[in-house]
């Protein structure tokens, strides 16, 4: 009777056909006894780590769909939304093809959700969406480098980056290789050297200071092309037969060498380009060193928009592209999609939802990092916060002078996340706008230590940067008409500054700022003590009041107390009271 039954397990499993993907039967026989049988995704008819679906009868077609995000920043309910993504893969598997899923960085920092569990739930998230594979983006480490190891180890699904590096030993593996649909398809992981200020470089180091991790940033750009070339290589001797990088590297020229466009023309053998970082949507064709054409396609934040890359039955890559979806209301709320993933994220935020409602103040006008009125080619809102003075970056700059009473207030555009609308404040307004609990100090910095500070910040102007300053007892020009004549060292931090200055006509109230003077300037660590967006103009400054308060708390403070709960016509304007002029 065994044997029979034998021969009719293997004649089911003969005529299914689908992709190669390894899994676990137990067979319980008449008798009493069982056998465990090895079955492929050719057996089960189904993609057993993708889609989510629970029709086993599924014909596969032989085809693949890539799927992609990027820089979601706890953006769960936003866009598209997870409960969206997952209705997406739900579909195409039911359609019969097999779903690859990828993320590209910067998934677990940036909105309450990240900041309330530590990022925890986003890869509670990720797992139940089953994710494929993911590479870590410069936020993945706001948390602590301890915190990002044990997120990391969380996940169900691999983490991969050729040059992040532990004493010059890679912490993860540099590709991973996925077999689907009798095709193997390499995905090779590289997260910008710039982590190390965009992050806090205090991470990075030992005890004694000394950096112990690193991202491969010399200042060429060839030790980086260096190790994805090698990745490539090893993949491609692997056996497979298609390479995806997933970036996280974006496209600002101020990055370099180290941007998409460096990689790619300086190596050979990557399909396609999966990038991240700069919140951009742009699709562009650019030439590898043997100058053929490699797409490069990146899909905005929060989810507002959701990759694809689709490859046919014979192993060709008809198309990578985007699915967008730039409106203001989620698309699963407004199309009612209900499934396992909207339950996931209902469960994990009604515990911390009554806290996040409480209204903590008001606002009369609309305070913003988004520019109202401009929208780039892909019609999203144009980021001005890393760029020109607003109305939230002086509230947030004002709220830390008045809070710690100091001379100066410094805070950097990357900090400020999110806009404020008119109406009623909430808690989790606040920790939308600071999601990352930094602590406000105060130095003591001379005139010139500023001078330096203010320089730094302006480098990449026009261009957006996170570390330009919004600023408040303290006025700035920046003349974009000179080339920047900053230094940075191998790892990004500022080692000089040659020729003429950008930065003029520097004020402190009315006066003119004097170079020798000192003056306290308050902020936050991240920028005055842990080098943070490569600030090292403060690293012989003395502390003089390290308070320990977090930034969103002195937020609220700055509104109930010294504003009486009112954020009034003194922020009306949303481009600012005029304290950074940015000329050509």
């Amino acid at each position: 009777m065994k044997k029979s039954f034998v021969g009719l397990i293997v004649l089911i499993l003969v005529f299914i056909t689908g992709c190669q993907e390894m899994a676990e039967i137990n067979v319980n026989f008449p008798d009493g006894s069982s056998q465990k049988y090895v079955l492929t995704e050719a057996d089960t008819g189904n993609n057993i780590k993708g889609g989510g679906s629970e029709n086993k009868e599924i014909e596969k077609n032989g085809e693949i769909m890539i799927l992609f995000t990027s820089d979601v920043h706890c953006g769960v309910e936003e866009g598209f939304g997870y409960a969206g993504l997952y209705r997406i893969r739900d579909s195409l598997e039911k359609k019969g093809y097999t779903t690859i899923l990828a993320d590209n960085g910067d998934s677990i920092q940036g909105d309450t959700i990240g900041t309330v569990t530590r990022g925890e739930a986003i890869i509670d998230i990720m797992n139940e969406l089953k994710y494929d594979v993911a590479i870590p983006g410069n936020h993945e480490f706001d948390y602590g480098m301890d915190r990002f190891l044990q997120l990391t180890g969380k996940a169900d699904f691999p983490y991969i980056c050729c040059n992040f590096r532990k004493e010059g030993r890679n912490v993860f593996p540099a590709y991973v290789i996925k077999e689907a649909c009798g095709l193997k398809i390499a995905f090779v992981g590289v997260l910008t050297p710039e982590t190390i200020i965009t992050s806090t470089p205090a991470y990075f180091q030992n005890e004694e200071g000394e950096y112990i991790y690193d991202f491969l940033g010399d200042e060429t750009g060839e030790t980086l092309c260096k190790a994805v070339q090698e990745a490539v290589d090893d993949a491609k001797a692997e056996g497979a037969d298609l390479v995806y990088v997933l970036g996280h590297m974006g496209k600002n020229s101020a990055l370099g060498p180290w941007t998409y466009k460096d990689i790619i023309s300086n190596t050979e053998g990557i399909d396609v380009f999966i990038d991240g970082h700069s919140h951009d949507t742009d699709k562009v064709i650019v030439d590898n060193k043997k100058g053929e054409t490699v797409d490069r396609v990146a899909v905005g934040t929060k989810l507002n928009c959701i990759g694809y890359s689709h490859i046919t039955r014979d192993g060709i890559i008809e198309k990578t592209d985007a699915w967008s979806w730039p409106n203001k209301d989620n698309a699963a709320e407004l199309f009612d999609i209900d499934n396992e993933i909207s339950e996931k994220i209902d469960h994990i935020t009604e515990n911390t939802d009554l806290e996040l409602d409480k209204v903590v103040a008001r606002t009369e006008v609309d305070l913003r990092i988004y520019d109202p009125d401009k929208k780039d080619d892909s019609g999203n809102p144009v980021r001005i916060v890393r760029k020109s003075e607003t109305n939230l970056g002086d509230l947030c700059a004002d709220a830390i002078k008045d809070q710690m009473n100091a001379d100066i207030a410094i805070i950097n555009g990357g900090g400020i996340r999110a806009d404020i609308e008119k109406g009623d404040i909430t808690y989790g307004d606040i920790l939308k706008v600071m999601p990352y609990n930094n602590k406000i100090c105060v130095i003591e910095a001379t005139g010139e230590q500023i001078l330096d500070a203010l320089e730094w910040g302006s480098r990449s102007l026009p261009e957006e940067m996170g570390g330009f300053l919004q600023v408040s007892g303290i006025t700035y020009e920046v003349d974009t008409s000179l080339p920047s004549g900053c230094i940075s060292d191998d790892n990004g931090l500022c080692s000089g500054i040659e020729g003429d200055r950008r930065v003029k006509n520097v004020f402190v109230g009315d006066t003119l700022i004097d170079p020798a003077k000192t003056y306290s300037v308050a902020g936050i660590n991240y920028i005055l003590t842990d080098n943070g967006d490569g600030f090292a103009a403060f690293e012989e400054a003395k502390i003089i009041n390290n308070s320990g308060k977090l930034d969103n708390q002195v937020i609220i403070d700055y509104i109930t107390e010294t504003l009486n709960g009112v954020i009034g016509g003194e922020y009306s304007d949303i481009y600012g009271q005029g304290r950074i002029r940015v000329t050509e």
